[in-house]
């Protein structure tokens, strides 16, 4: 068995501004170790004059809700951002690996995005959609151009949670059916019907949450059949046959949990599971909230990666690049439902947000994103799998294009998660100028998802720093 005992953790934060390394890279440059260099990058952000982190953390733990958190020892105070990286109050550089959980696919403060932010906002910053403004409309057909088959009606929404909560509630007016079956170790969001959906005590609260069953989940890492997908679909059979009347409403499934650690479901599952749901009269919602907007590389869409047709789906965060704003898209006759009472939604499709989301689109496709993330993507993968053979803590490397996932564990065979050690070196990448996220129902797997214009040479520069924070343990 292997164990691993953390050593003393480095000191002090003493940063100056344009300093490109921190107190834990400057004393580990004075133990003669070899600190990666961050690439070049042609930006110099304008000086910050703004409160401090310290000033800032005050005014947050007295007048916002305690429920917010942040990674680090030191919370970091981010005052710029361009492209792939970020800058705190002191002016320096990190290079950003989370992209404020997988949201700014085309990168920070893009010049076209925020043009059209900018534009739309001169001319008309909110109208709902009561009246006509060509913004929701370019962008609805533009979405729609990117789906596949008969998907092409479009609902916006705010957020993710939002558009998933809207999801199952069309599934159910649609089939007449309560019954809706989601994946363990899921996240959907943290509303009532979405947190329902949501299978991880981690993110549920003890509320009324009926309805839902919540399936094995094909897990190739920690699953009980391994890579085997239609064994673990099974278990979707077995719940309509035994815990509902043998009809259901639909079935919600991300093709990679994000929140869940960067879980990419066993090949061969989800046509297997749609078809179980298909014969029970259910729809089949994709939640594409973390996967979509071509940050898998390999396809547009998660649900491709297992080709298979959803009924809806939904998506935000890479929608907008960062703006609040999210979807659901399903065909014709299931958006029908809707009609039967008056479904609104003051903020969905507001004109500023829709037009940023057209742009977020187009520069995709300029800048041809999508074989980027599949090309940097599997290089950084490969990489990533050579530091495994390096380090023992590393248990599981996985995902694909620019939604990858680390997880680390104490011991192989027993795969214990090695929580404290996943923050510890966080903290030491952030030091040496990397931010990464984490997740994972233990969490102990580092959540690698960059803006998608992220190069080779970023990606050797960030495995050379989790390589050099885990020889430190």
């Amino acid at each position: 068995m292997m164990r691993r005992v953390l050593r003393k953790t480095f000191s002090g934060v003493g940063l100056r501004r344009n300093f490109s390394r921190g107190a834990a890279a400057a004393e580990l440059e004075n133990n003669n170790a070899v600190v990666p260099k961050m690439p070049p990058f042609d930006y110099t952000p304008p000086p910050y004059s703004g409160p401090s982190g310290d000033e800032i953390l005050k005014k947050r733990s007295e007048f916002l809700s305690p429920s917010l958190f942040h990674f680090y020892k030191k919370p970091l105070n981010i005052t710029d951002g361009k492209m792939q990286y970020l800058f705190d109050e002191e002016g320096r550089r990190y290079l950003d690996a989370f992209a404020g959980i997988a949201t700014v696919c085309c990168g920070h403060c893009h010049p076209e995005v925020i043009d059209a932010i900018i534009n739309q906002t001169k001319r008309l910053q909110h109208s709902t959609v009561v009246y006509l403004n060509h913004t929701i409309a370019d962008f609805a057909e533009a979405l729609a151009s990117k789906m596949p088959g008969d998907l092409k009606v479009v609902f916006f929404t705010n957020s993710g949670t939002e558009a998933n909560e809207l999801a199952m509630m069309i599934a159910r007016l649609y089939t007449g059916c309560n019954d809706i079956i989601s994946l363990r170790n899921s996240y959907h969001g943290n509303a009532a019907g979405t947190m329902g959906a949501t299978a991880q005590s981690n993110w549920k609260f003890n509320i009324i949450q009926a309805g839902v069953h919540h399936a094995q989940n094909p897990d190739p890492y920690r699953g009980i059949f391994g890579s085997d997908g239609e064994k673990y679909a099974k278990d979707v059979q077995e719940i309509i046959d035994y815990g509902t009347s043998g009809q259901v409403a639909g079935f919600i499934s991300e093709a990679i949990q994000g929140v869940g650690g960067v879980v990419e479901l066993a090949a061969g599952y989800l046509p297997a599971a749609y078809k179980s749901i298909k014969k029970a009269g259910g729809l089949c919602i994709a939640d594409e909230v973390q996967s979509g907007f071509a940050r898998i590389g390999s396809h547009f869409w998660g649900f491709e990666s297992q080709d298979v047709m959803p009924d809806i789906v939904t998506m935000a965060k890479g929608i907008g690049n960062g703006i609040p704003l999210g979807a659901v898209i399903t065909t014709p006759e299931i958006a029908e439902v809707l009609t039967r009472r008056s479904y609104f939604n003051t903020f969905g499709g507001n004109p500023v947000c829709t037009a940023g989301g057209l742009a977020v689109l187009k520069v995709i496709e300029k800048e041809r994103l999508q074989e980027n993330a599949c090309v940097v993507g599997s290089y950084l993968k490969d990489r990533l799998k050579a530091l495994q053979k390096k380090h023992e803590i590393i248990g599981d490397v996985r995902g694909r294009g620019l939604m990858l996932g680390v997880e680390l564990v104490s011991d192989h065979q027993l795969k214990t998660p090695a929580k404290a050690e996943v923050s510890h070196v966080m903290d030491q990448m952030k030091e040496m100028g990397v931010l990464v996220g984490k997740g994972g129902f233990y969490g102990n797997v580092f959540r690698i998802t960059p803006p998608l214009c992220f190069t080779k040479e970023d990606s050797d520069f960030f495995v050379d720093v989790m390589d050099l924070a885990l020889s430190k343990l």
